[in-house]
C-alpha cells in the first residue's frame, strides 16, 4: 500500500545543480577523507583506533603522500561524514564508505553530516569562553540564510552585524543583563591575536564587537573548510553545495511550522501515539515537523527511549521516524543492535537504509528474531488494535503452519508471549485452533514443555 504526497515535493531554488553535480562536488571536498578510510580499511594489525595512533599516523602519511597534518584532518573529516565508525577504541570503515562511489544520496548526507559538524573540524580561537563560541554557533544559521537569500557575495560588515544582532537577541531571550565597558578582555583579544581589529581598551563596548568579529572569522573559516562557502576579500560567497545545504534546512524549519496534527511541543511518547492513527504520509509529515523542532541528538534520544518502553506500538512508531530522521540517526541505532528487544527493528532500519527493498528487508532477520517480531508487533495489535486484525497477523508469521509457529514462540521468550496468545485465543473464530492457542499460552504460563 503506497500513500500519495498531499503536497509535491519542494523544488531546490533556480539554478541549483542536479544531485550528481553536488554530489560529484561533496566527494571532491572528501577526497582526501576517503583515502584515509580506505587506507584504514586495508591497514594490517593494530593503528587504526580512534583517535589516529601516533605511528598509524605516519604509516598513512607515507602511503598516501600527504602530511601528517593532512591525515589528521582527513581522519577527523571521516569519522564525522560517517566514512569510518568508532566501536570503543576501534575505528572501522562504515558503510557510507562501501557506498561512496555508487550511491549520490550517501555521499550527499555524509557530507551534510560534516556540514553540520562545521565547529568540530575547525578549532575554536584559544582563549575564547565556550558559552561565546556556542552562541556564535547557535547564530550561525541566520549568517547562512542572510547568505542564501542574497544568492551571491555578502560584505563582513554586514555578516558581522547579523551576527551581532543575533547574539544579543539570545542574550535578551535569556534575560542576560549585558556588562558595561568594565568587562574584561578575552584572552584572544588582548593578546591582538586577530589582525585589523579595534583595541578593547580603546572605547566602551569595544570587546563585544572584538570578540564577535573574531567569532565570525572563525565561523567563516570553519564553513569555508568544509566547502560550504568560499572567502574572497571582505566578502563571503556560498557554494552551490552550501547554497543546497542551506536550503534543505530551511525546508525543515517551513515544515515544522506546517505541522498538520499539532504535535511539534509534544513530548515523543505523545507524539507518536498522536500518530498512530494517521496514514504513511500524514505521520511522516508529522514527525519531520515534530523534528525539525529539535536537535537530532535530543529527538534521536528520546525516540529511542521511547522504544525500550512497555508500548510495542511506540516501538514500532519510533523507528518509523527515524527512519525519517535518515543519515544522523545511524550511529545510534547501530548501538541498540544489542539490545534484544531492539534488535529486530534496529535490523531491518539499517537494511533499508543501507538501500535494500523494504520488502526483503525482512531477509535479514534470523528466524528467532523474525518470530520475536511477530510477536512483538502482535502485542501492538492486541492493545491497540482490532481483533480481526490480529486474526490476520497469523498470516503475516514466517512459518507457515499455526504449530510450528506456537512451538517457536514459545521458544522466543518474549515477555507479552502470554498475552498475545490469550487474545489471539479469544479473537479466532476457529474453536479447535483457539483451543490450541490456549494450550500454548498455558504451557508458557506456567513453563510447561
Amino acid at each position: 500500500m503506497t500513500t500519495r504526497r498531499t503536497r509535491p515535493a519542494p523544488r531546490p531554488p533556480e539554478g541549483t545543480p542536479p544531485r550528481a553535480e553536488l554530489a560529484r562536488q561533496a566527494r571532491t571536498v572528501l577526497a582526501d577523507a576517503v583515502r584515509i578510510a580506505h587506507w584504514a580499511a586495508g591497514a594490517p594489525g593494530p593503528g587504526t583506533t580512534a583517535p589516529l595512533a601516533a605511528h598509524a599516523l605516519e604509516r598513512a602519511a607515507t602511503a598516501l603522500e600527504l602530511s601528517p597534518a593532512q591525515v589528521r584532518a582527513g581522519w577527523d573529516r571521516a569519522r564525522l561524514a560517517g566514512l569510518i565508525e568508532l566501536h570503543g577504541d576501534t575505528a572501522r570503515p562504515g558503510w557510507r564508505l562501501r557506498a561512496w562511489d555508487r550511491d549520490d544520496s550517501a555521499v550527499l548526507r555524509g557530507w551534510v553530516a560534516l556540514f553540520d559538524a562545521w565547529s568540530l573540524v575547525h578549532a575554536a580561537p584559544a582563549g575564547i569562553e565556550a558559552g561565546a563560541v556556542a552562541e556564535a554557533v547557535e547564530a550561525v544559521p541566520q549568517v547562512l540564510s542572510l547568505l542564501q537569500l542574497s544568492a551571491g557575495p555578502v560584505t563582513v560588515p554586514a555578516l558581522l552585524d547579523l551576527l551581532g544582532q543575533r547574539v544579543a537577541e539570545l542574550h535578551e531571550e535569556r534575560c542576560e543583563v549585558p556588562l558595561g565597558p568594565g568587562r574584561p578582555a578575552t584572552a584572544a583579544t588582548a593578546a591582538g591575536t586577530t589582525a585589523n581589529r579595534p583595541d578593547p581598551a580603546a572605547g566602551t563596548g569595544g570587546t563585544d564587537a572584538d570578540l564577535n568579529a573574531l567569532l565570525l572569522d572563525w565561523a567563516l573559516e570553519g564553513l569555508a573548510a568544509v566547502g560550504a562557502l568560499t572567502l574572497g576579500h571582505g566578502h563571503a560567497t556560498l557554494t552551490p553545495l552550501g547554497n543546497w545545504a542551506v536550503w534543505v534546512k530551511l525546508e525543515q524549519i517551513c515544515v515544522a511550522a506546517q505541522s498538520p496534527a499539532g504535535n511539534i511541543e509534544q513530548s515523543a511518547a505523545d507524539m507518536l501515539l498522536g500518530c498512530a492513527r494517521l496514514t504513511p504520509g500524514p505521520a511522516r509529515d508529522e514527525y519531520r515537523a515534530w523534528l525539525a523542532a529539535r536537535t537530532v541528538g535530543s529527538a534521536v534520544a528520546e525516540l529511542l527511549a521511547v522504544a525500550r518502553g512497555q508500548d510495542a506500538l511506540l516501538r514500532g512508531l519510533a523507528f518509523e521516524a527515524l527512519r525519517v530522521v535518515g543519515a544522523p540517526a545511524e550511529p545510534e541505532v547501530r548501538a541498540v543492535l544489542a539490545e534484544p528487544s531492539l534488535r529486530p527493528y534496529a535490523l531491518l532500519w539499517l537494511a533499508e537504509y543501507e538501500g535494500n527493498d523494504p520488502d526483503d528487508a525482512q531477509d535479514v532477520l534470523s528466524r528467532e528474531e523474525a518470530t520475536w517480531l511477530w510477536v512483538d508487533t502482535a502485542a501492538a495489535v492486541a492493545d491497540h488494535g482490532e481483533t480481526g486484525l490480529l486474526v490476520r497477523h497469523l498470516d503475516t508469521a514466517v512459518q507457515g503452519t499455526v504449530p510450528a509457529l506456537l512451538d517457536e514462540v514459545r521458544a522466543v521468550g518474549h515477555p507479552r508471549t502470554v498475552q498475545v496468545l490469550v487474545a489471539l485465543a479469544a479473537a479466532h473464530p476457529d474453536p479447535a485452533l483457539a483451543k490450541a492457542v490456549r494450550r500454548a499460552a498455558f504451557q508458557v504460563h506456567t513453563g510447561g514443555a
